[in-house]
């Protein structure tokens, strides 16, 4: 087993951060076009403590290097995850965990990505993926499938980081928008 973790800190408030989550895959995003689609499964909130827990399943158009397509056998390009998600408002935290559908039974990715706030203005994102070759016996086989999988995400981890800033800077201004637009609407009804 290889882990990646990977830590970094949005300069925005966690109220933003856990809205704009919905949208990370949206095309405010253009650092993500592997994603084609993102399907809500299951939604609801627990009535006693107010977690919102979310079942999605993320399509993704990505290709294995062609060495790792000769072993596995694999010839599609997609690959599914499964994600839940909770959110917590009581202790504004937002945990994602995600497991790979495709080649479940090769190699198993298992992804925990959590946000919590730093500060009110700050907005900590903590990821860590456990990638396990499953192919028997073939260590050097395993070593190198898993070290191509950390290589992938780190590659992404920058991608994800920018594409997610660019979401949280379009949310923050289409809700300061949103906000101006409601505020004169009540300014005209208060002079009509």
């Amino acid at each position: 087993m290889k882990v990646f973790s990977n830590t970094v800190t949005f300069n925005y408030s966690w109220e933003e951060v856990s809205t704009a989550n919905w949208r990370k895959y949206c095309p405010w995003n253009d650092k993500s076009p592997h994603v084609i689609a993102v399907d809500t499964l299951a939604r609801r909130v627990d009535p006693a403590t107010g977690v919102l827990r979310t079942e999605r399943l993320i399509t993704c158009k990505q290709a294995a290097p062609e060495w790792l397509k000769a072993i596995l056998g694999s010839g599609s390009d997609a690959s599914h995850v499964f994600e839940t998600s909770y959110v917590d408002p009581s202790t504004k935290t937002v945990t994602m965990v995600s497991q790979n559908l495709t080649m479940n039974n090769l190699v198993s990715v298992q992804e925990t990505v959590i946000y919590k706030p730093l500060s009110p203005t700050q907005t900590q994102f903590m990821q860590e993926a456990q990638i396990t070759a499953l192919c028997g016996g073939w260590q050097r086989i395993k070593n190198k499938i898993e070290d191509s999988l950390v290589s992938r995400f780190h590659e992404n981890a920058s991608k994800g980081r920018e594409g997610f800033e660019a979401v949280l800077a379009m949310s923050r201004r289409v809700f300061a928008e949103e906000r101006e637009r409601e505020r004169m609407v009540r300014s005209n009804k208060m002079v009509a």
